[in-house]
């Protein structure tokens, strides 16, 4: 296959790890910035030379600047978005928030969201919450319509994935908020495998809430998260998951009941990430760079030549064929797809294997046409050597 110009390439050089792998995982863990060895550095002599004095100069705004770095990436507004550790505990500030107890205590989602999310609302159901898991057909797309028929006027949230980790599928995240609002509920958009190479709108999509991570395509590293909320929720909603970042005078050290502070720190808790912050930093200030449009057009270009390579070789793909409706990864069980993760591992081509979706390749904006093509050689290569051997 012959490789396209890419003027993205550019920012290679900012992401050591590639200079000796071949990185096919951003879907997982994206590639650490240069930068992030000064970022944390300077952390370090922030707090070696300031000491305390750190949370005043810098540390206590730290969260609100990098949510409306991260805001800005999903057309939020200013001051909408709160940072923390993990997408868990972002949607268990969500479900703070309301009272499972009444008539309208019906949560909505399908069996393609990522487990751990699956996890926490199941574990609502001794509050009263009566979960409705709509399944997959075909392990690769979710049922839209099913999916909508399911929301009615006792649901009360609906947490839906808006890329799907296992299949790469784009869910339509504007039908599904239009069909909550039309009956009164609420969506929280987990858009942990879509901002940073799908572009997101948040306002244009009136979603209610939003949360995701910085690891995986926005290249930050873990132990932050983000969560969103709309503007008019945040003036009214009351997190019940809380502390004391969130209280409306912290350093009053007040007993009692909280008073809740304005957004986003009404919807924070206890002392913020400060050095994984930092960390990310570097990260999103590339991807803001670069553009995510721009991310998006390589995204569909360099997945649609894995599926046409996994094609000529008749090895299952587990993703949309549709552009439109597929994300940054493209899941393939070729067979012994388990084994040849591993070996595809041993050799520096970093991919993961996840169950009834296969090997994961998740080419970023800094991977060449080249090191797709060298990808899926070796895995022809490697089961022609088991083919040999068995």
């Amino acid at each position: 296959m012959t490789s396209m110009p890419d003027d993205l390439l550019r920012y290679r050089s900012e992401f050591p790890i590639l200079e000796r792998t071949n990185y096919m995982i951003s879907n997982s863990l994206g590639a650490m910035p240069r930068a992030v060895y000064d970022a944390l550095r300077a952390y370090a002599d922030v707090w070696a030379t300031r000491g305390v004095r750190a949370w005043e100069e810098r540390w206590w705004m730290l969260a609100i600047e990098v949510g409306n770095e991260l805001g800005a990436l999903m057309n939020a507004p200013k001051d909408s978005v709160s940072l923390h550790q993990n997408v868990t505990i972002c949607q268990a500030v969500v479900a703070s928030c309301f009272d499972f107890t009444g008539k309208r205590n019906k949560v909505v989602y399908s069996d393609m969201n990522f487990p751990s999310v699956m996890y926490f609302w199941e574990a609502q159901r001794q509050y009263g919450a009566q979960v409705h898991m709509v399944k997959t057909d075909d392990g690769v797309t979710v049922p839209t319509d099913r999916l909508l028929d399911a929301i009615d006027e006792q649901t009360l949230i609906v947490p839906i994935s808006h890329v799907i980790f296992r299949s790469s599928y784009i869910n339509d995240a504007k039908a599904i908020i239009d069909k909550a609002h039309t009956v009164g509920a609420h969506v929280v958009l987990d858009t942990f495998q879509s901002l940073g190479t799908v572009p997101v709108d948040i306002q244009s999509l009136n979603a209610d809430f939003a949360c995701g991570g910085v690891l995986k395509w926005l290249c930050g590293g873990p132990g932050v998260a983000y969560l969103y909320v709309r503007p008019d929720l945040g003036k009214k909603l009351e997190p019940k998951l809380t502390g004391w970042f969130a209280h409306q005078n912290s350093f009053a050290f007040e007993t009692g009941p909280i008073r809740y502070a304005d957004p986003p720190f009404r919807f924070m808790n206890g002392t913020s990430h400060i050095p994984a912050i930092e960390a990310a930093r570097p990260g999103l200030r590339i991807i803001q760079e670069v553009g995510v449009e721009k991310i998006r057009e390589k995204s569909k270009r360099q997945t649609a030549r894995l599926i046409e390579f996994a094609d000529q070789h008749g090895w299952r793909v587990n993703t949309p064929r549709d552009p439109e409706r597929r994300g940054g990864t493209v899941s393939i069980d070729m067979p012994d797809s388990q084994q040849v993760s591993r070996e595809l591992l041993a050799r520096d081509i970093l991919v993961d294997w996840r169950p009834k979706a296969g090997v994961r390749f998740s080419p970023h904006f800094y991977n060449t046409d080249a090191e797709v093509d060298a990808a899926m050689a070796v895995v022809a290569d490697i089961l022609k050597a088991r083919a040999v051997t068995a």
